[in-house]
């Protein structure tokens, strides 16, 4: 399971941030054996769940390893959010399998 820190708080901090989310996942990913699993989260607002996705498959990508996404996970139903302040979905994850 990785639940790193909030490594962009704002949209401004993620491309950075990016390089940080990559890299804990990269790390995850090399030592996962096949059919193991993965939860990988980021609790960053500056970084979207679909950008959250791209960096884990690039880490997949580097990490030489083929993973599936299982499910995709987010904040449960009581934290909803407001539609002026799309920051405010924050929690976002995956859960994936080594193929």
């Amino acid at each position: 399971m990785l639940d790193p820190p909030k490594f962009a708080p704002t949209v401004a901090h993620a491309e950075r941030a990016a390089r940080a989310y990559k890299d804990v996942n990269l790390w995850a990913l090399r030592l996962l054996a096949p059919g193991g699993l993965l939860a990988t989260f980021s609790c960053s607002g500056g970084i979207g769940a679909e950008f959250f996705q791209k960096i884990v498959a690039g880490a997949a990508q580097d990490a030489g390893a083929d993973a599936q996404i299982l499910d995709r996970l987010q904040a449960a139903p009581d934290h909803p959010v407001l539609l002026s302040f799309p920051e405010g979905e924050y929690l976002k994850g995956l859960l994936l399998r080594c193929v």
